[in-house]
């Protein structure tokens, strides 16, 4: 299968740099380069593809908001690349739907991991991206259980509720496999049914979904 990628950046040289690294792959085929989050709506809109590279910050319509709308509108991935690392940027991108986050001084290889990681239906995050993550949550208060999330968690039976439970400790499918003492094949049987029935595009997702629900608590 080959992997259709948008590749949206203000910056000329950054986008073709990207596109060349990522048009070298022989699994991956980059369909359009855009200056703009508009731009970039609309190839996906035209185009269908599976990934799209969103800069942050953009003229017309920024990254976020383009990711926020493609979101809405299709089930293609979106990964951010930016200069910025900052937690809002970080928070704001992963609500809009993001995949992944990655800071513009990734290195080739990851870059092209992040696109098929993104198709596969996971998640990645910049190691320092990761870090400011982890360590905003774990400063947090505890999340208390409303009602609403309480309803939404009362959605998965006992080892869906575990497998969310692991997702959000981090934990790959052949870690949670060798924790619940299952095969990987159910395991991602459970993790397709977390994301269902609780309408989650992703594994990012369902770790802001733990956190939110107050089914993980930092620590």
């Amino acid at each position: 299968m080959t992997i259709r990628v948008v590749v949206a950046d203000d910056q000329e040289l950054v986008r073709s740099g990207f596109s060349m690294i990522l048009g070298a792959q022989p699994d991956i085929e980059v369909v359009a380069e855009v200056g703009d989050g508009a731009a970039a709506v609309a190839a996906v809109r035209a185009l269908g593809p599976d990934v799209v590279l969103l800069d942050v910050r953009m003229p017309v319509m920024d990254g976020i908001e383009a990711c926020r709308t493609i979101s809405a509108e299709s089930d293609c991935r979106s990964v951010m690349l930016t200069t910025f690392d900052s937690d809002a940027y970080v928070y704001e991108a992963l609500h809009a739907g993001a995949s992944g986050f990655l800071l513009k001084d990734v290195r080739r290889d990851d870059l092209v991991h992040a696109v098929r990681v993104a198709v596969a239906g996971d998640s990645l995050l910049a190691p320092s991206v990761a870090r400011r993550l982890i360590a905003a949550y774990t400063a947090r208060p505890a999340p208390s259980a409303t009602p609403t999330a309480e309803a939404r968690l009362a959605r998965l039976t006992g080892r869906e509720r575990e497998t969310l439970l692991h997702l959000a400790r981090g934990l790959s499918n052949a870690e949670i496999a060798e924790a619940l003492v299952v095969s990987d094949h159910t395991v991602k049987t459970h993790v397709g049914n977390v994301l269902s029935k609780l309408g989650l595009r992703d594994r990012v997702q369902a770790v802001i979904c733990a956190y939110e629900t107050g089914l993980v608590t930092p620590r």
